[in-house]
């Protein structure tokens, strides 16, 4: 799995990076050399967190993919905090693999850093994500979440990053109900303190998500419609499932509440302690105050409905008269 790089070649019509095995056995000293410098600069990644945007880009990404193409693959963008890291956000990476070379565009890949980091400075480089490719020898079809040429696209990011890199790994050949995540960093095999190999070793991964995170997956999961533009009806259905939603989850925690004094339910500290902060998080607002601010806010809300189909009507017949008058 050792590998290096070389030369500067041509991805479509934008300048790309060959990477090839054949070079020499340079990678994994890289690797080592990069695991070594800086000891007490950062600790070593023990847990990665990634968001649902990053999923979505990624399986994006594979549903648009050339025809015949193997593997996506991406950079991985988000921040570190210690030995945990945090991926909030990601775009695809055009590559292609042939045999024991891959060709990736680097060009590309600085631009789009350099528009994501406009919009959000504070993120950094952590890694790439590439998709699991079928494995052949496999007789119950499990895909490959390490490829040949892996080791390859590992170092090139190890020059993009500020840290070792982290690679995540979607199965999208949906063997299972869920879509497997799997996220790997990469340790140089060394023998006599000569480093031969790259070994890719897994650590531990959770899905994260932000409450805005939440409610637009939500709102896609549960939209059956193929159509862009949504209507007042529909945003009026959605806010009615949300308040039966958040009426459901009221009464199931009454119901844990009522259990636990009667004693039916031993109590459990963690789950009170989140009761505890959810209560504590809703704004305190006395009864006549929020019925004012609801009147209020209802009232420009139908006022601005009102002013809408007054302006429809009002272009209706300015149409109408116009067709008359031409005539």
């Amino acid at each position: 799995m050792a590998a290096a790089l070389a030369q500067p070649t041509t991805y479509g019509c934008s300048p790309a990076l060959l990477l090839s095995s054949k070079a020499a056995p340079s990678s994994a000293a890289a690797v080592a050399a990069r695991s070594k410098s800086a000891p007490g600069e950062s600790s070593v990644v023990s847990d990665v967190v990634v968001h649902p945007i990053v999923l979505l880009s990624v399986l994006d990404h594979h549903t648009r993919r050339q025809e015949g193409a193997g593997r996506v693959i991406g950079t991985l963008l988000g921040k570190r905090d210690g030995d945990r890291v945090e991926i909030t956000n990601a775009f695809a990476v055009p590559h292609a693999e042939r045999g024991d070379e891959v060709a990736i565009g680097k060009d590309f890949n600085r631009q789009m850093l350099a528009l994501h980091l406009r919009a959000n400075p504070r993120e950094t480089v952590m890694g790439w994500y590439a998709t699991a490719l079928p494995d052949e020898n496999d007789p119950n079809g499990e895909s490959k979440c390490i490829a040949d040429t892996s080791s390859l696209i590992h170092d090139f990011y190890a020059g993009e990053c500020d840290d070792d890199p982290i690679h995540l790994v979607v199965d999208t050949s949906l063997q299972t109900d869920a879509i497997a995540l799997r996220a790997y960093k990469s340790t140089p095999v060394c023998i006599k303190n000569e480093p031969l190999a790259n070994m890719f070793n897994e650590i531990r991964l959770a899905v994260k998500s932000s409450e805005s995170e939440r409610i637009c997956i939500d709102r896609m999961i549960g939209s059956n419609s193929t159509e862009g533009a949504s209507t007042n009806e529909d945003e009026t259905a959605a806010l009615q499932v949300s308040m039966e939603k958040l009426l459901e989850m009221l009464e199931t925690c009454s119901e844990y509440v009522d259990k636990v004094v009667d004693g039916t339910v031993s109590a459990d500290d963690e789950v009170g302690r989140n009761i505890s902060e959810v209560l504590n998080s809703v704004p305190r607002i006395r009864p006549e105050v929020f019925d004012k601010m609801f009147n209020d806010s209802l009232q420009d809300l139908l006022m601005v409905t009102y002013l809408s189909n007054i302006t429809k009507t009002q272009l209706t017949i300015a149409e109408k008269l116009n067709e008359t008058l031409g005539k």
